[in-house]
């Protein structure tokens, strides 16, 4: 078999793996996570808890996760009269291939109109967001004049060196890995909350690019942030160094800020081991605002 015949074979085994590949992981996915009849994955709905008070919390979960993730948090911050609203952000929660094809511009009309539709019920608004959800309230919060308070959940102002040094090859990396696995465990340290988590850990290049970009765009909104915040971070994350943290929360604008380092858990703080120490600093902050 000559050079050129070596060239072919190989050139046909990479298009075949190529289409087999995301295929492949798609199924697998859809046969772990399948969707219902409106398309969406069971417990994965948004979660809406009408309260007695005045006042309306956006609660935003991260990227490739759902309102699950921040269920217990709703639930403790519903029991004090709030009404709570954590939508499903724009390609999250449905099929691998609607998550593939979203964009950070599409996260943030999802929040965006999210938070219109807390704004018509409630005269009195307040932000929550974890991961991404962290990105999102900062922006929100950055071009609203309504909200009077901010919670930041191990927000993704900063991706880790090496993934962000791969973003600008995202086009030429699609076309031989077009998913990538980011499963973690460190992500969550309870099994039994862990068991119960609805992320993909998945992602594809074009993705990941896309929440570097917002996570930019988020970070240079921070001096601008002027309402009271509230930064809690896990000294066990594994997806945000400490060192971002502490520049983020010294970057915030606002004079009224407070961090607050959680000495157990992992990066998806408001599901994990702390998770009733978040609830009750999230709440206890938000309600004195």
């Amino acid at each position: 078999m000559n050079g050129l015949a070596y060239l072919g074979v190989g050139a046909a085994a990479l298009g075949a793996a190529r289409w087999w590949y995301p295929r492949a992981v798609e199924r697998a996915l859809a046969a772990r996570f399948p969707v219902g009849a409106d398309g969406i994955i069971p417990d994965a709905h948004p979660i809406l808890l009408e309260g007695t008070a005045a006042r309306g919390i956006l609660v935003l979960h991260g990227f490739g996760d759902t309102p699950q993730s921040v269920a217990f948090l709703a639930r403790a911050l519903h029991a004090r009269g709030d009404t709570v609203y954590a939508p499903l952000l724009a390609g999250h929660g449905r099929t691998l291939a609607e998550f593939a094809s979203s964009s950070g511009d599409d996260w943030v009309a999802s929040a965006r109109q999210a938070l219109q539709q807390l704004r018509e019920r409630c005269p009195h608004l307040a932000v929550v967001g974890q991961s991404l959800g962290g990105v999102l309230a900062t922006l929100l919060v950055a071009e609203s004049t309504d909200i009077t308070a901010l919670a930041l959940l191990a927000p993704y102002f900063e991706m880790p060196k090496f993934a962000r040094s791969l973003t600008p090859f995202a086009a030429w990396l699609e076309l031989a890995l077009p998913y990538l696995v980011t499963a973690d465990e460190r992500s969550i340290h309870d099994p039994a909350a862990r068991a119960l988590a609805l992320s993909f850990g998945t992602t594809t290049p074009r993705l990941t690019r896309e929440l570097k970009a917002m996570a930019e765009r988020a970070r240079a909104a921070l001096p601008g942030i002027r309402v009271p915040t509230l930064y809690i971070q896990s000294r066990e994350d594994n997806r945000i160094e400490s060192a971002v943290a502490e520049r983020s929360f010294e970057a915030l604008g606002v004079r009224e800020k407070r961090l607050v380092w959680l000495e157990k858990g992992g990066h998806v703080v408001a599901a994990d081991e702390a998770r009733e120490q978040v609830a009750a600093l999230t709440a206890e902050w938000l309600a004195a605002r």
